[in-house]
């Protein structure tokens, strides 16, 4: 007999050993509550996806710090078997192998002395239990009346709440109305990638996410940099569209020109296709900034034209006098 646990032993020690060579990628979860068949579940659900191994914590601590000399970043594991938890293998996507994980779930009765997981409601309604059951119902405050022949729960009641121990009477009640409030499964725990354990949460950030974390940072630097007039390398695009827009001003209010002003003079001159290029939204933002600046420009220029206009009329020295 004890020759053969040593051989299942080592076995187990071998198997161990040759998984954490050959998947980077570990899910560390935590089983409590799992039976033998829903363990039987998630197996078949984890195939082609990753490969679940249970164990007792000091052989796979025992296993871990064998190949510790090969390869030292699995130290990052140690720390974390405690409990009743177990290893998922994969070199998939740690997201699907997690949502695979969560998605198989069996609904348990409440057991006297278990911690609940959630906040236990029995709704109101009639309970289908005979009218000699109202005392039991008195005891555990819970107000009801007689209705057609049975109980009836008056108002919604919170039996159990979330972190609280599940007593023998409540466990009774829940048994006699048939109800299985809660629901156990495979629960990551952390994760383990290249040497580095993080939270499971961490799964749940996107590209996209990322990607507009990083937009967002660039855009408060270049704003912070225009404001403060200290230059930075994401306000340089922000420094040279405003030079631009200056440029373009500066053209259209005078007789100079170059080919990018050449091309808002030709839209500011013929105000049909200006309104057809502002509907279609096809100009550049540093071309639109700078549209904005020089249709300002020719108003504030004809300003000094009408008042050359009034002198004249004054015979030249209205304007002396003013």
């Amino acid at each position: 007999m004890a020759e053969k646990r040593a051989v299942r032993r080592d076995g187990y020690f071998d198997r161990i050993k040759t998984l954490l060579d050959k998947y980077p990628k570990i899910l560390i979860v935590q089983a409590d509550n799992v039976g033998s068949h829903h363990m039987q579940q998630i197996r078949i659900a984890l195939r082609g996806k990753g490969l679940l191994l249970m164990g007792k914590n000091t052989m796979m601590r025992k296993a871990i710090k064998e190949i510790l000399d090969k390869n030292r970043k699995l130290e990052a594991l140690l720390p974390h078997l405690k409990g009743n938890i177990g290893f998922i293998f994969t070199d998939k996507e740690l997201s699907t192998v997690r949502k695979a994980v969560l998605d198989i779930k069996v609904p348990a009765v409440a057991r006297a002395g278990s911690i609940s997981p959630i906040e236990v409601i029995l709704p109101s309604g009639p309970t289908g239990l005979d009218p000699g059951q109202t005392s039991f119902m008195q005891a555990l405050n819970i107000a009801t009346k007689i209705n057609k022949g049975q109980v009836e729960i008056i108002t919604d009641v919170c039996l159990v709440k979330k972190g609280e121990k599940v007593g023998a009477s409540e466990a009774t009640l829940l048994q006699k109305l048939n109800i299985k409030p809660f629901t156990y499964g495979l629960i990551p725990l952390q994760v383990y990638e290249d040497g580095f354990v993080y939270q499971p949460s961490v799964l749940d950030v996107t590209d996209d996410d990322i990607l507009n974390k990083f937009v967002a940072g660039v855009q408060k630097v270049a704003a912070l940099s225009l404001w403060t007039g200290i230059p930075s390398l994401p306000a340089v695009p922000h420094y040279f569209a405003n030079a631009f827009a200056n440029l373009v001003a500066i053209s259209v209010a005078t007789d100079y020109t170059f080919e990018r002003a050449r091309e808002v003079k030709e839209l500011l001159s013929n105000p049909e296709a200006l309104a057809a290029a502002l509907a279609s939204q096809t100009s550049a933002a540093p071309v639109v900034e700078a549209k904005k600046e020089a249709a300002a420009a020719p108003a504030k220029a004809a300003e000094p034209e009408k008042k050359e206009e009034e002198e004249d009329e004054e015979g030249g020295f209205g304007g002396l006098f003013d």
